[in-house]
């Protein structure tokens, strides 16, 4: 039986993501919209996703971590996308998001 460290797991998922969002905009196309410098992009929907461009300060907010968090047991970390997968509605993640820019 272990246990786990949450400050150590936390800063390793978050060195993992970013790992994985260096090789995303490293492999995006020349049709797809450049991210710009301290942003990455997400996919956000249950059907059908619609890709957004979001701050990587969003990364430090608990309320984001956790929806990373649910996107990792669904999908895990491996996007073909090019970004991280989001499997949320999408009004709720713009409310989300709208939170984030007010405070």
């Amino acid at each position: 039986m272990g246990f786990r460290m949450p400050s150590i797991l936390h800063a390793k998922q978050i060195l993992k993501l970013q790992s994985l969002l260096t090789r995303s905009q490293l492999s995006i196309s020349s049709t797809t919209v450049e991210v710009p410098k301290g942003h990455f992009a997400v996919y956000v929907g249950e059907a059908e996703k619609k890709r957004f461009v979001v701050p990587i300060s969003y990364l430090n907010n608990p309320s984001f971590q956790k929806l990373l968090s649910h996107a990792e047991e669904e999908f895990g970390f491996n996007h073909p996308m090019g970004g991280v997968t989001i499997p949320c509605k999408e009004e709720s993640f713009i409310d989300l998001t709208s939170r984030l820019n007010s405070s």
